[in-house]
């Protein structure tokens, strides 16, 4: 991996062109499971009492029905992206959640307009691979700035599973048929083979925790589906 790879002019792009087949693309390499995680992600916070929650990349809003169910039905909902694509099919999206305040916010996470101490939850599902140890920290300090005292958070995203036969066949999924999926979907082989080299190299989401830790957070590493998935829960300290 490059620095470029990382660069958010870089990461808008690949995910604009995407945008059109991302939703199922997604469910497709996940074996289904993306949507049980995102589900799961939600879960593993308390979210029912707050009053603003912010779904931080939220690409097209798919962690909103989750949002939806668990949360107070006068909660808003922000969803951040900067993918012009993205935001546009999120916009869309809305129309399913007319009894619920959803605003949205074309923004790069770590330039973001949300005030500080103004936000009781902060979500996040299958970003944080995009994002080099610098940009963490940032996205660390970024979650640590909006967030209330005591307000929570869940982050989650594909993961290198530690069960050998697993990680066997799991890496070679995302070298060689993911790619293939991107050509089907796309006629472009490169734009899906980003996702496992992203996927490759993030591993995990220990380097996370790891970074997270340093900050004003508790802190809990969480895995899903023996570390097919990863992801950390925390609250920020009063």
């Amino acid at each position: 991996m490059t620095k470029q790879h990382y660069e958010p002019k870089f990461v808008e792009k690949l995910f604009d062109k995407m945008s059109s087949s991302y939703s199922r693309m997604n469910y497709i390499t996940s074996f289904g499971f993306s949507e049980r995680w995102r589900k799961q992600c939600v879960n593993e916070i308390e979210i029912g009492k707050a009053k603003v929650i912010v779904d931080l990349l939220t690409g097209m809003g798919e962690c909103w029905k989750f949002i939806d169910e668990k949360a107070n039905k006068n909660a808003k909902i922000i969803g951040i992206d900067f993918s012009t694509e993205m935001i546009k099919r999120a916009q869309k999206n809305t129309e399913k959640y007319k009894n619920r305040n959803i605003e949205l916010l074309k923004e790069n996470v770590f330039k973001n307009s949300i005030k500080d101490n103004s936000v009781d939850t902060v979500i996040s599902g299958f970003g944080l691979k995009t994002f080099n140890n610098e940009q963490l920290t940032e996205l660390t300090n970024e979650i640590n700035r909006m967030l209330k005292p005591n307000g929570n958070f869940s982050l989650i995203d594909v993961s290198i599973p530690k069960n050998r036969v697993l990680r066997i066949f799991y890496t070679f999924y995302l070298k060689y048929v993911i790619p293939i999926l991107g050509k089907l979907f796309l006629g472009n082989v490169e734009t899906y083979k980003m996702l496992g080299i992203y996927t490759s190299e993030f591993n995990n989401s220990r380097n996370v925790e790891r970074i997270f830790k340093k900050h004003n957070f508790e802190i809990e590493y969480v895995e899903y589906f023996y570390g097919c998935a990863s992801g950390i829960k925390g609250v920020k300290k009063e």
